[in-house]
């Protein structure tokens, strides 16, 4: 078996075997789908399922792709990790071309995908980065995605694919679920957690590898995100595509993940923020409380930041001015 070679971080490269034959992801610019079953372009009958739908526009991508992988047959279903725009922003377009597609999510992220509930608000304090200070730019209105729409098997069964389990790991939302197969450790983490600082408009662009918690800009609930971490680590994955970021294998997801959940606050919670204080709640109608906003010096900052530069313009200007006389 030949092996890949990915950059898990500046200066170090390290090599582990491929992901298993009958799974593979497509980057839809900063956003991981995930397509599982066994490739074959030729047949009638490929038996195959999809995991999220990415970004907006990108319905042509994953059904170009697919074609290449599976022939012209639709999946038997769309698996969701969790229903943010950037999970299910081709879901439209996608049951347009597969209209009899069922599409599974937790019960718990349901209001978000029928229509009744709005996420709570993300948090541009958290994270430091470019795509977090602009995070309330972001969609977070619920969908509707009915007929298609249903919940997940409570037992953890996963629809079509009877070698794996659905596990319950919220925190970046109240019915985020990942899902493994125990049989080679093969793990589709969602946002759980991520290999690149999704924060930082750079490090989403350029996809360089770190461990981290999940998106700290859209994470209502810290102590939730900690426990789903845990349970994932304490499972033992020996893959894992995330939903932002490379995919990593053992040794370096091993190490890797026992390090974020053994140092969880110290590497993945930011040290203040709206829902470091106090985590959103929400039941199976949707979000029902949201804690107050914490001060966000962004505005100031950018606004001083924008004074201070047309003061040392005028400055200029003056100087040029004194040199010309």
């Amino acid at each position: 078996m030949t092996t890949t070679t990915l950059t898990p971080r500046a200066g170090a490269r390290v090599e582990f075997q491929p992901l298993p034959s009958d799974v593979a992801y497509l980057t839809t610019v900063l956003v991981n789908v995930a397509f599982v079953g066994k490739p074959d372009p030729h047949s009638i009958l490929a038996d195959w399922v999809l995991v999220d739908a990415g970004i907006p526009m990108h319905a042509e991508r994953i059904t170009s792709f697919a074609l290449e992988r599976f022939g012209p047959v639709p999946p038997r279903a769309i698996l969701l990790t969790h229903g943010h725009f950037d999970h299910v922003g081709s879901l439209h377009a996608l049951l347009r071309r597969w209209p009899e597609t069922p599409v599974y999510a937790h019960r718990l992220e349901l209001p978000y995908l029928t229509g009744r509930s709005s996420y709570p608000p993300p948090d541009p304090t958290v994270g430091g980065g470019m795509m977090a200070r602009t995070s309330p730019l972001f969609p977070r209105h619920p969908y509707d995605f009915r007929p298609n729409i249903m919940p997940l098997s409570p037992d953890g069964v996963v629809p079509f694919l009877p070698d794996w389990r659905w596990i319950h790991t919220p925190g970046h939302s109240p019915g985020h679920v990942s899902f493994l197969r125990e049989s080679d450790g093969m793990l589709l983490a969602g946002d759980a957690f991520v290999t690149q600082k999704q924060e930082s408009l750079t490090g989403a662009l350029t996809h360089r590898y770190v461990v981290h918690g999940p998106p700290t800009y859209f994470t209502p609930d810290w102590i939730s995100a900690k426990s789903s971490v845990r349970e994932l680590a304490r499972l033992k994955p020996r893959y894992a595509i995330t939903g932002h970021g490379l995919p990593v294998a053992n040794p370096r997801l091993a190490h890797d993940l026992h390090l974020l959940a053994t140092r969880f606050d110290e590497i993945a919670v930011p040290p203040d923020g709206r829902y470091v204080r106090q985590p959103a709640r929400a039941d199976e109608t949707g979000t029902i409380y949201v804690p107050p906003p914490v001060p966000n010096p962004g505005p100031k900052i950018i606004g001083a930041l924008a004074l201070a530069a047309a003061g040392v313009a005028i400055a200029r200007a003056y100087r040029r001015r004194g040199h010309l006389r």
